[in-house]
């Protein structure tokens, strides 16, 4: 009987270590800079939860004194370098921009595992970070995240009323279906090895998904959301993005764009649409000198 029981604890402890492993998401170092864009930039680091630091790029804007700004948080797997592409129009339209990597993800440190709510606190304490910063008017600070980057936006946001809009980059509509559609990918079978996997995950992460899924954290949102998600997505189906919208308690819209999950290339069309949006989530005061002047 005692062998028996060791036998299964040890077959627990692999089942455990295996999925830890594939779970764990791949770290990527930079391998590009904001000056490779032409762009003035400050290295940062930035600390978060746990007493760990994050590693992050400052852009400030081109204008004197404190300006809007942006936050921008990667997806599993990424760093601030793939998300470089959307700072050259953020700052030539009077942003300042904060782009970081999660912990155990880029540069920055690593800890004992990922997860979207970790992403989330890390989301958060850039906030708090930047607030404090010369650069930045604490005041009109903006998320924008990808995947489940964006997913942990709308987490933080849901909780943060003073964050002054969300830009949301091809979220999931529920992080159990995003799990479902991963194990299916790998052939595991739901009963039983799937719907354990899916409570130990709960379990380890120390929520549950029903909690911190975007169809239900975008409902207590404060903030004016727009939601942006690639028609051709194999990742992420639309219909998530179309039900994170419906679910949606603020003024919000969608705007599709023809690429896939990780083509932020897409944008390259709709970044009058997405600085529209920044524009009014976020105005000039009446009375400055952009407004004034109709800065952009």
């Amino acid at each position: 009987m005692l062998i028996c029981i060791l036998a299964l604890l040890t077959l627990l402890g692999l089942a455990h270590w295996l999925l830890h492993r594939s779970l764990r998401a791949p770290r990527i170092a930079e391998t590009t800079a904001p000056d490779c864009f032409g762009l003035r930039f400050e290295e940062v680091r930035i600390p978060t939860a746990r007493s760990r630091s994050l590693f992050g790029w400052l852009i400030p804007a081109a204008r004197t004194g404190p300006a809007p700004a942006i936050i921008v948080l990667h997806g599993w797997g990424g760093n601030a370098g793939m998300m470089l592409p959307l700072a050259p129009p953020l700052h030539a339209a009077g942003y300042a921009v904060l782009m970081i990597d999660a912990r155990n993800h880029g540069n920055s440190d690593g800890d004992t595992f990922s997860s979207m709510p970790r992403f989330a606190e890390d989301l958060s304490a850039a906030f708090a970070w930047l607030t404090i910063r010369k650069e930045s008017d604490p005041a009109r600070i903006a998320v924008l995240g990808h995947s489940v980057g964006a997913a942990a936006a709308l987490l933080a946001a849901s909780r943060q009323p003073d964050i002054a809009a969300v830009v949301s980059i091809a979220a999931f509509a529920h992080p159990r279906e995003m799990m479902q559609r991963w194990l299916s990918s790998r052939r595991i079978p739901y009963a039983p090895l799937g719907w354990y996997a899916l409570h130990y995950v709960e379990w380890i992460i120390g929520h549950r998904f029903d909690q911190i899924a975007p169809i239900d954290t975008v409902t207590r949102l404060r903030s004016p959301l727009l939601l942006i998600h690639g028609e051709h997505d194999e990742t992420v189906p639309l219909s998530d993005a179309r039900r994170i919208l419906a679910a949606a308690g603020v003024p919000s819209r969608l705007m599709l764009t023809p690429g896939r999950h990780d083509e932020l290339a897409a944008l390259d069309h709709h970044y009058d649409a997405l600085l529209r949006f920044l524009r009014n989530a976020m105005p000039e005061p009446e009375g400055s000198i952009e407004a004034t002047a109709g800065l952009d």
